[in-house]
This record gives C-alpha cells, structure tokens and sequence, in this order.
C-alpha cells in the first residue's frame, strides 16, 4: 500500500465514521426521548434514502469530473448536517442529520471506489487495493459507534445527558471536515471518456450483463446483514438494560473483525477467488444469525458480533473486484451508482421493515428471517464458482 492509497483510506475512514457515529447515536437519542422502534427504522432508513437517488448521478458526475469535487461537496453535505444535530439535538434534525451524512458518505465512496478501481492493472491488484481500501468502512464502523458512545456516556453531567450527545455530534462534524484534508492532495487521474458521450449509454443496459444482475442480488442480501445487525443491536441492548458504551463496543467489535480480515486480505489476494470467499462467508452468516438472539450476554453477543465481522467483512473487496471486472472501463462510475442505488433503495425500506417484522415476530425472528434468506442465497454465489473473468487494464 503506497502514501496515495493510504490517503484515500484515511479521507473515506473519516467521512464514513461521520455517519456511522450519527446512525449509533440518533437511534439512541429518539429511543430516550420516547419513539417506538418503527420510528427508529424510520430515521436508519433516511442515511440510505439520498443515496438511492444521488447514487446513480453521483457515479457518472464521477466519470466527468474525476475523484476530489464530489468529495468535496460530500464534506460541505456531511458539515452542515450533523451541525443542525449539534444546535437542535431533536428528531427532525436527527432526520436532517441521516439524510444529510447519508448522501455524503455515498457521494464519497464511488469517487473513492471508482478511482481505486481506475488506477488497479489487473484482477489480482484488483482484489489488493480493494481489500485496502474497504478496510476504510470497517475501521470506521469502530470509531464512529464507540467514541460516540464514550461521548454520550462521559461528556455531560451523567450518562445520557443531551450534552453528551451532542458532544457526540460535534464530532461527527469533525470527522467529516477532517476528511477533505486527507483527499485535497491526491493527483486526479486523467479521463476515460468525454462528458458528451455520456448520453449515448443508459446505466440500465449493464443490467442486461446476467453475472452483473447475480452480482447485485449477492451484494444486496449481504448487506441486508448490515443492516439488520445495525439495527437490532441497539434494540437489543436497550431492551436488556446495556449501556450506549456496551452497545457501541459491540457494533465496534464487529467492525473491528471486519477491519482485520480485510487487512490479512490483501496478502492472500492471489490465492482467493471471490465467487468462492461469497459462498462460504454467506453460509457463515447464516450460521450466526441462527445463534445471536440466543445470547444472553453482552460478552457473548460481542462474540457473535466478532465472528460475523470477520465473516461479512471479507466481502465486500470480493463484490468490487468482480464488478469491475464485469463492467467496461469507461462505465465504472455508473456501475458503482447502480450498486449503491439497489443496496441502500433496499436499506431505505428494510428498517422500516424490520420494524414492523420486529413488532410482530421479536428481535430472535428477525435474525432468523434475514439468516434463511442469505443462506439461501448462498446458492447463488456457489453458481458463479466456475465464473472466469479476464484480466483486464484499469
């Protein structure tokens, strides 16, 4: 990994953290002050709302205008919302907040994905910078639901106190500033195609590609797994009693195990094939989600917690190779939006879903609902095992 690379990790550790903090926190807050859990979904589901319409236009603004304008205006985005967080710490900011962190945090990462992708040379560089890259996300998951959880717990007068919160959100407002000092210097690389041409393509004619449509459903169940654990976990905890310190070192154990398969992964890129690192880490998946509602503690959950980081966290530089490889040079940006757009117009809907499914069949049915799916969906990936993908120039 070179100084460049690193940079670019460090900007998208930054901006993510920004709103994985205010997903840990907001939820917490509007649970003080009294909102049902339906209400909750509500307000998860607004951090992926912006970007089922910002996605697909945010990847070709990408193709145009390169990697540091659009984050640029991700960062100013991602300022000014969790800044009305900070000023009125109320539900409908919370929801400001959400819509706000969300667009920007999505904005951001196709830049920073497309330009990775763009600057690989082959499958195998492919599945290295990648797995570099989505440590960025993992490490994120961590400092943002564990630092806003000390600052909710320690920055007030007692544990919980609006000024914690908002101690909370203030630096989630930092984070986001701090993320424009990370990308500024990095060196565009030159164009692939005019702006003009654009026109001439629609992004839905990648869906024709049937591997690219396979590759869409496989991204979209797994990270239904994201979603749910990120959801019911801090009702989960609300409901035995676990402070916001012990809820937020469990979604950070997760992603601290997600951060540290992605770091052994670069090293063992050449001996891995993706469709196969899918199969096994879906049928994993649905191992644990059979399990964690059966655990009574908040040592045992952390465990569980853990063991489904390392196994979801190997995906993801696995599903961006492949997608890259499946997709013309030229078109990366779009394909990045039309893969942001399916995953998060799902996680618009899914909370509210998990809302209602929570109400009506309990936390233990809900993970045993999204834990048959993806298992079934392992089926999927396993047919794609004999998939072979040139090696192509980037």
């Amino acid at each position: 990994m070179n100084l460049a690379l690193a940079r670019l990790i460090a900007g998208q550790i930054c901006i993510h953290a920004s709103m994985t903090g205010m997903r840990m926190a907001a939820p917490l807050l509007a649970l003080r002050e009294g909102y049902s859990a339906i209400s909750v979904g509500l307000l998860l589901a607004l951090f992926a709302l912006t970007q089922v319409f910002l996605a697909l236009p945010a990847g070709r603004y990408a193709d145009r205008h390169g990697l540091k304008r659009p984050v640029k205006y991700a960062v100013i985005v991602a300022a000014v919302g969790t800044a009305v967080a900070v000023l009125f710490p109320v539900f409908p900011a919370l929801c400001f907040a959400a819509l706000c962190t969300g667009a920007a945090t999505g904005v951001a990462t196709i830049a920073l994905q497309r330009h990775v992708g763009r600057a690989a040379h082959d499958a195998t560089q492919l599945r290295q910078v990648f797995s570099w890259l989505a440590i960025g996300p993992a490490v994120s998951n961590f400092i943002g639901p564990f630092f806003a959880g000390l600052l909710i717990d320690h920055a007030g007068s007692e544990a919980g106190s609006t000024t914690g919160y908002r101690a909370a959100f203030l630096m989630m407002m930092v984070m986001a500033l701090l993320t424009w000092l990370w990308v500024r210097q990095t060196h565009e690389l030159p164009p692939v195609i005019a702006a003009g041409k654009k026109g001439e393509q629609k992004a839905w004619d990648l869906l024709r590609e049937p591997h690219f449509r396979r590759l869409l459903i496989l991204n979209w169940l797994l990270s239904s797994c994201w979603d749910v654990h990120t959801f019911v976990v801090p009702l989960l905890g609300h409901e035995r009693g676990l402070s916001a310190s012990a809820i937020g070192t469990i979604l950070g154990s997760f992603a601290l195990a997600a951060a540290l398969i992605r770091v052994l992964m670069p090293f063992i890129a050449e001996r891995l094939k993706e469709a196969t690192v899918l199969c096994v880490a879906m049928a994993i998946t649905a191992l644990l989600f059979a399990i964690y509602p059966l655990m009574p503690t908040a040592i045992l959950l952390g465990t569980c917690s853990v063991l489904l980081g390392l196994a979801l966290g190997s995906v993801q530089p696995m599903i961006m190779s492949m997608l890259h490889q499946l997709t013309p040079p030229a078109r990366h940006g779009e394909a990045l939006g039309l893969r942001l757009m399916a995953i998060n117009g799902s996680s618009v809907l899914m909370p509210i879903l998990f809302g209602y499914a929570g109400a009506l069949v309990g936390v233990a049915g809900l993970f045993w609902l999204v834990g048959i799916a993806v298992g079934s969906g392992s089926r999927i990936a396993f047919t794609m095992r004999t998939l072979e993908m040139p090696e192509q120039p980037h």
